[in-house]
């Protein structure tokens, strides 16, 4: 998979923070804070485009992956009458040990960027990867989502192996959403979930449901 990219180097003091995004936005994309849950509402493009970022999250362990969405429009369908608060999503990798707090001075000194396009490994975009599940609720497992939110963003810091296995979610959503909702009329949502029983999310850390619309407002 191909995926064009925006980078953006930005520093504070003697510290320079490389910020990933994509190149093209994401109009139908929201994530909204339901304070004990979060809903992604996305259509095929962008749940493709989150799974490749998700993906290069994995190979990225330098950068702040960065996907700007709060500004969207909803989808058309009826949400939750709490369904105001919408977020950024940023994706690091936890060796990068990065503050929260740091964040809204990175973004308000990101520039123009360079545009280039990143060519992602096969091995991290298949259906079929194998997951060692039962490992995940191991107790020393160390594999696990951590968030924190700050600036109106949402930050998902996990391992390169988390955040590979994990991109499935939303490249099912991409794949399998189109084609179910026309033959499901009483039912047409596909849905995924990061779920507290996958043995991904640390205890700081909320469930978030994804959920493929087509119907979108303008």
């Amino acid at each position: 998979m191909r995926l064009p990219i925006i980078i953006h180097h930005a520093r504070l003091g003697a510290t320079e923070f490389k910020v990933i995004r994509p190149a093209q936005p994401l109009p139908h994309a929201v994530l909204i804070d339901h304070d004990r849950h979060l809903d992604a509402y996305l259509d095929a493009d962008a749940a493709r485009q989150i799974g490749g970022l998700w993906v290069l999250a994995a190979t990225s362990p330098r950068a702040l992956i960065h996907l700007p969405m709060r500004g969207n429009q909803p989808p058309s369908r009826e949400l939750p009458e709490d369904a105001t608060r919408q977020l950024d999503l940023v994706l690091l990798h936890h060796s990068l040990q990065f503050a929260p707090a740091r964040w809204k001075e990175i973004r308000g000194r990101l520039g123009p960027g360079r545009p280039r396009t990143a060519t992602l490994p096969d091995s991290g975009l298949e259906s079929d990867a194998v997951v060692d599940h039962e490992a995940r609720h191991y107790q020393e497992n160390r594999d696990l989502f951590h968030q924190h939110l700050h600036a109106e963003t949402l930050f998902m810091t996990g391992s390169a192996k988390l955040f590979r296995e994990t991109a499935q979610h939303f490249l099912d959503v991409a794949r399998k959403g189109p084609g179910y909702v026309p033959i499901h009329p009483n039912y047409p949502y596909f849905c995924t979930e990061l779920h507290s029983n996958d043995g991904i999310l640390g205890d700081d850390a909320r469930e978030i449901h994804i959920e493929y619309c087509d119907e979108w407002n303008s």
